[in-house]
C-alpha cells in the first residue's frame, strides 16, 4: 500500500507563481440570494471502506473536510471564495488540468481530449471535448458549454470575475458538437491558464437566464438546481453546517472516484477546525493555523504537508472618497500610502506570527520566481521616524489631544476590515494596529463573517481598508483583473478602486507577447511602479499546513500539492479512505 509522507520546508521558495484567484481571503462576486438549507442524509448512504489490500486503494467510506466559512455561490462563473471553489473542485470537471510542476494537461478526468490547437499567430485555441462527456442529469457536454460559458463571462451585466479571462477573446464558435474555436482579439500570453484550465457550465440549463440575472439565479446556491459534470454530485448543503458530495454512479471519466461520499464541514474559526482534525471528526483541512502545527505535529496519526503557497497577505486601500465621511479619502496620498508601509512591521510578523515560514514582498509576484523584479521593487523598511517623516511632508499633523495625525480638519482614522474567524489576521490585524498608533493613526480593526463581508463590502467595493489574501490559481504573472481600472466593482476585482494609467498600460504591454525575458523585464517595471504607488501594502508570502489524518491514502504522485491553486485536492479522485 502507498504510504503517505511527511513533507516540511523552511523558507518558502517557489518555482511557480500564478494569476489571482479566490483564496480563503478573496473578493467576491457572488451574492447572498441562497435558497433554503437543503436536508442532508441522517446518516451516511456511503458504502463502509475497508483496510486497503497491500496491492492498492479501495472503493467506498466517506472523506471528511473542513472550513471555517461557508460557500457563497459555486457557479462557476461567478466562484470567487475558497470554500465555493472547494465544492467546485469535486462536482465540476475543467476542460484542463495542472500538473504538479504547473504544466497544462489533458488528464483522463479533464472534459477535453487533448492539448488544444494553437495557430501560430497565438490567436487561436481549438479545443476538442471527450466523446463521452456527461452532465449530471445525463445531458452531453458539448461545445455549445464552452461557447456559451464564454460568451456569458465576458458579458458585463453578469458580472463574473472571468470576466479579465475572456474579455480577449474576439469570437468563440461551435466548429461541430465537440469541438469549439476560440479567437482571440490579441495576444493574451496567459490564456491557456486563464481562459483554459477552467469549469464549464451547462448552456441547456442557463440558456434562459438573463446575465444581470445569475447571481440570483438558483443555480450554483442550490444543489438540487445545480447541475454538475465532475466525479462526485452536489446532493445537500445545511447552511452553516455542512455540504453532501456523493460520488456520481453515471461520472462519465475513465478513472473513477474511489471515494463515495464528501462531508464538507463548517466550523466557527480554524482553531475549532485543528481540535475537530485532531479528536478524528475530520479527515483533512487545508490551513492549520501557525499556532497550531507544533500541536498538530506532535500526533503522529497526522500526516502534515507544508510548502510554499501559492498565495500572498496583504492590506488594501480604498480610493473611492465615498467609503469615508464627508467623501474625503484618507489614503489619496502617495506619501501617505508610502509612510503605512514603513510604519509596518512586517518582519516581524514573519518572525512572531508565521513562525518563520513567509517571505517578505514588495510587489504582487511571488519571490524566486521568474516575474519576480527582485531590487527593481522598493523595500519598506520598519521605520516609524521615516513614517512620521512622510506623513508630516503630506500634511499630517498630531492632535493635540490625543496625538492622532489631522489633516484638513478630518481625523487619521480608519476601520480595518478581515474575515472573522481566521486566526492568523487577527493577530497581523492587531500588530497593524498597533504599528500605526506609534506614528499618529488610529486603527479600528473589524472582524466580519466571511459570506456577507463578501458580498456587502468586498464585491461592490465598499469598505475604507482591507486585510486580505490573494490565492493565485496558476503560473502566470499577470494580474490585470485586480490592479487595472478597467476591471472596477462589481464585474471586476479592483475593489478599491485604485487608478494608475501607467500600470493600465504595462498589464497589456505584459501579456502581449509571448517572449519570457521581454515579458520579464515588463513585469520588473510593474514592480517598480506599483510599489512605489503601492494600493497594497504587500505583507509576505506564506505557506498553509496541510493536516491529513490516518483514514485518508493516496499514492505518493497523488499527494496534496500546495504550490497550486487548490493543490490540497490534488488528485483526490485517486484517493481513498479506509476504517
Amino acid at each position: 500500500m502507498a504510504k503517505k509522507r511527511k513533507w516540511w520546508s523552511g523558507l518558502l521558495v517557489l518555482s511557480l507563481v500564478g494569476v489571482l484567484f479566490t483564496g480563503c481571503s478573496t473578493n467576491n462576486t457572488a451574492s447572498n440570494n441562497t435558497p433554503e438549507a437543503t436536508t442532508a442524509p441522517a446518516e451516511s448512504t456511503a458504502p463502509e471502506a475497508s483496510e486497503a489490500p497491500a496491492d492498492g486503494p479501495v472503493d467506498g467510506g466517506t472523506l471528511v473536510l473542513s472550513t471555517f466559512s461557508d460557500v457563497v455561490n459555486i457557479n462557476p462563473l461567478l466562484v470567487n471564495d475558497t470554500a465555493s471553489g472547494d465544492i467546485g473542485e469535486f462536482v465540476y470537471s475543467k476542460l484542463y488540468n495542472m500538473d504538479r510542476e504547473g504544466n497544462v494537461v489533458a488528464e483522463p478526468w479533464s472534459l477535453a481530449a487533448e492539448l488544444p490547437e494553437i495557430s501560430e499567430d497565438g490567436l487561436s485555441y481549438t479545443v476538442k471535448l471527450k466523446e463521452n462527456v456527461k452532465w449530471s442529469d445525463g445531458k452531453p457536454v458539448t461545445a455549445d458549454d464552452i461557447v456559451y460559458t464564454i460568451e456569458t463571462a465576458k458579458n458585463p451585466e453578469t458580472g463574473s470575475p472571468l470576466t479579465s479571462a475572456y474579455d480577449k477573446v474576439k469570437t468563440v464558435e461551435k466548429v461541430d458538437d465537440l469541438t469549439a474555436k476560440i479567437t482571440l482579439s490579441q495576444v493574451y500570453s496567459p490564456f491557456i491558464y486563464k481562459g483554459l484550465v477552467q469549469a464549464i457550465v451547462p448552456a441547456h440549463i442557463l440558456k434562459d437566464v438573463k446575465p444581470a440575472e445569475m447571481l440570483t439565479n438558483t443555480y450554483g446556491t442550490d444543489p438540487a438546481a445545480t447541475v454538475t459534470n465532475g466525479p462526485w454530485k452536489w446532493s445537500a448543503w445545511k447552511q452553516g453546517e455542512s455540504h453532501t458530495m456523493d460520488a456520481d454512479t453515471a461520472y462519465w471519466g475513465e478513472v473513477k472516484p474511489h471515494i463515495s461520499q464528501v462531508i464538507y464541514k463548517i466550523y466557527a474559526d480554524q482553531n475549532t477546525e485543528v481540535q475537530a482534525l485532531l479528536k478524528g471528526d475530520i479527515d483533512h483541512i487545508s490551513a492549520i493555523p501557525v499556532t497550531q502545527v507544533e500541536a498538530v505535529k506532535a500526533n503522529d496519526t497526522i500526516d502534515i504537508i507544508q510548502k510554499p503557497g501559492a498565495q500572498y497577505e496583504y492590506v488594501m486601500f480604498n480610493f473611492d472618497g465615498k467609503n469615508f465621511p464627508d467623501g474625503y479619502g484618507l489614503f489619496s496620498g502617495q506619501k501617505t500610502r508610502q509612510a503605512i508601509a514603513h510604519a509596518l512591521n512586517r518582519q516581524g510578523m514573519v518572525d512572531n506570527i508565521l513562525k518563520g515560514v513567509g517571505a517578505l514582498m514588495d510587489a504582487p509576484f511571488l519571490p524566486d520566481t521568474w516575474a519576480d523584479p527582485g531590487d527593481a521593487a522598493v523595500n519598506y523598511d520598519y521605520n516609524a521616524e521615516t513614517a512620521k517623516k512622510l506623513l508630516e511632508e503630506d500634511g499630517w499633523v498630531p492632535d493635540s489631544k490625543d496625538g492622532i495625525l489631522t489633516k484638513d480638519g478630518h481625523r487619521f482614522s480608519f476601520e480595518l476590515q478581515y474575515n472573522a474567524g481566521n486566526s492568523r489576521r487577527e493577530q497581523v490585524a492587531t500588530v497593524i494596529q498597533s504599528n500605526l498608533k506609534d506614528v499618529g493613526i488610529e486603527v479600528k480593526p473589524k472582524a466580519i463573517d466571511f459570506a456577507a463581508w463578501i458580498d456587502q463590502n468586498v464585491t461592490p467595493g465598499k469598505f475604507q481598508a482591507l486585510l486580505l489574501a490573494w490565492s493565485l490559481s496558476d503560473p502566470d504573472p499577470d494580474s490585470e483583473s485586480v490592479f487595472s481600472s478597467k476591471y472596477f466593482p462589481p464585474a471586476g476585482q479592483n475593489s478599491g478602486w485604485y487608478k494608475n494609467e501607467k500600470l493600465d498600460q504595462l498589464w497589456v504591454d505584459g501579456y502581449s507577447t509571448v517572449d519570457q525575458a521581454e515579458r520579464k523585464e515588463i513585469y520588473k517595471e510593474v514592480g517598480k511602479e506599483i510599489s512605489t504607488d503601492l494600493p497594497y501594502v504587500f505583507l509576505y508570502q506564506y505557506g498553509q499546513a496541510i493536516g491529513t489524518g490516518p483514514r485518508v491514502n493516496w499514492a505518493e504522485e497523488d499527494a496534496p500539492e500546495p504550490s497550486l491553486g487548490y493543490g490540497q485536492y490534488f488528485h483526490a479522485i485517486k484517493w481513498w479512505v479506509t476504517d
